[in-house]
């Protein structure tokens, strides 16, 4: 099966070819080679190889066209994508992997090393400079592409790879997970970003009703990409709650639907708005965050997300004393152990209970212009 050919280079040394050629039926079904300068060296890959192959399937997978890390991406967001709709981010994330030149990389090459490398190379000046939570969340997004590219597609993938990676890479503090955030808006910075969309409301009616939007926002605990998926269709008047959908959660969103209680405060903004369209807040999700972010610079307001008012709008239940089952029927926590980050509270009570702002929300007037169906 195996045979060594032995050749003079130009220079005097000799090289030699382990050539090893399998045949089925007088046809050649397999064959690869490997040079060495040393004879020993030849003979002991061929005996080493001979004996690989002639193990059950070997002869199978060596004989299989490898596929790249690109190859493996396109598949499993082609497959995987079509039995559950991938979130945006880790869509986005997955793509630009496989642009990358570890995109390039085949199956069975892809070793904790190169992993390692990809790490630091996105970590430095030439992988964008991201930081250790993004480089985390490159590795968990390719981990689930992983994860079944060799029992579902016969890949040949170290399943052992993205473990040892991760653990070198958290050793190097290359990878972590997200910070959690303690910042909570203040009742002057709430004053300050209602009174400039108040103002704006006036010179532009049919602009994103910014107020109802963020009055919404703090009372619902709802994030913002949530708060412009809901449907009147999908309000319960009887129960005074909505349903979320596609709600963000752990190894799941597409398709997570949720059903969300809503406080009194949430309910009046809600039942305020116009049912012009089927949508409660028909606005685009990315409109409300550039105009978030425009006002926080124009204001000098400083790291300040649209996001931290969910964080208020929680710690602000636990201050009220709610308990942790009914703060999670608002926020939708599945996991209650998530809530423990919202009890680091400032003082007891309701500090919107005087709120001059909570009314002027609701009474305020909603033109919904060219979006009303």
């Amino acid at each position: 099966m195996g045979s060594i050919i032995t050749r003079k280079r130009k220079n005097g040394s000799s090289s030699h070819t382990a050539q090893i050629r399998i045949m089925r039926g007088g046809v050649t079904v397999y064959q690869e080679s490997q040079t060495f300068d040393r004879k020993q060296a030849a003979s002991a890959w061929l005996k080493r190889r001979e004996g690989e192959l002639a193990q059950p399937g070997a002869l199978d997978r060596a004989m299989r066209e490898g596929a790249s890390v690109a190859e493996m991406i396109d598949q499993y967001i082609e497959q995987v994508g079509a039995m559950r709709p991938l979130g945006k981010t880790k869509l986005a994330t997955l793509k630009a992997i496989a642009s990358s030149w570890l995109g390039e990389v085949m199956d069975c090459d892809l070793t904790s090393q190169v992993l390692v490398e990809y790490a630091i190379w996105r970590a430095g000046p030439e992988g964008g400079g991201v930081t250790p939570q993004t480089v985390g969340n490159d590795l968990s997004h390719l981990g689930a592409v992983l994860a079944v590219a060799k029992p579902a597609w016969g890949y040949e993938v170290d399943p052992h790879a993205m473990t040892d990676a991760r653990k070198v890479l958290r050793k190097m503090g290359l990878t972590s997970r997200s910070k959690e955030r303690n910042r909570r808006p203040t009742l002057d910075e709430l004053n300050q970003l209602l009174q400039h969309f108040a103002d704006m409301q006036q010179r532009r009616p049919s602009s994103i009703n910014m107020l109802k939007v963020i009055g919404f926002a703090l009372f619902s605990t709802r994030r913002q990409d949530e708060i412009t998926r809901i449907l009147w269709a999908d309000v319960d008047d009887e129960h005074q709650r909505v349903m979320v959908r596609d709600m963000k959660n752990p190894g799941q969103k597409i398709g997570n639907n949720v059903w969300c209680s809503l406080p009194d405060e949430a309910w009046a903004i809600l039942q305020s708005m116009p049912r012009g369209c089927a949508e409660v807040f028909p606005y685009n999700s990315s409109s409300v965050s550039a105009a978030w972010l425009r006002a926080c610079k124009f204001l000098q307001i400083d790291d300040l997300h649209f996001h931290d008012l969910r964080h208020e709008g929680v710690s602000r239940l636990f201050e009220m004393a709610w308990d942790i089952p009914r703060v999670a029927s608002v926020s939708g926590h599945r996991d209650w152990n998530s809530l423990r980050r919202y009890t680091h509270l400032r003082k007891q009570g309701d500090k919107y209970a005087e709120w001059e702002w909570l009314q002027r929300i609701i009474d305020a007037p909603v033109d919904l212009g060219a979006r009303a169906s």
